[in-house]
């Protein structure tokens, strides 16, 4: 079987950024993602359900350069005033014509 080389770009946000977020990946150019509910702690400390606040995690998988493009965007739009992680992996994928 065949794979492509892609990127895999992970955020961990707010829940309240959702609505916002996902149309900026849209916008960006990203054909397509994957948005979890998670829990964790982090430098800003424990975010739960039960202190009101929830966090969602988004994958795309997206060429070299869609995947710096969000990343920058992230750092710059977020980072500063919203609890936000960013990362990128390599990874193979098979059809990777989809993530062009």
């Amino acid at each position: 079987m065949e794979t492509v080389q892609r990127r895999k770009v992970t955020i961990v946000a707010e829940s309240i950024l959702e609505d916002r977020l996902l149309g900026e990946l849209r916008a960006l150019g990203a054909s397509g993602f994957t948005v979890m509910d998670v829990r964790g702690e982090g430098s800003r400390g424990r975010r739960t359900m039960d202190l009101g606040g929830r966090n969602i995690r988004v994958e795309v998988v997206a060429g070299v350069a869609l995947a710096e493009a969000i990343l920058a965007h992230v750092a710059d739009h977020y980072f500063e005033h919203f609890a936000v992680i960013a990362w990128v992996d390599d990874v193979e994928v098979v059809r990777g014509d989809k993530y062009a």
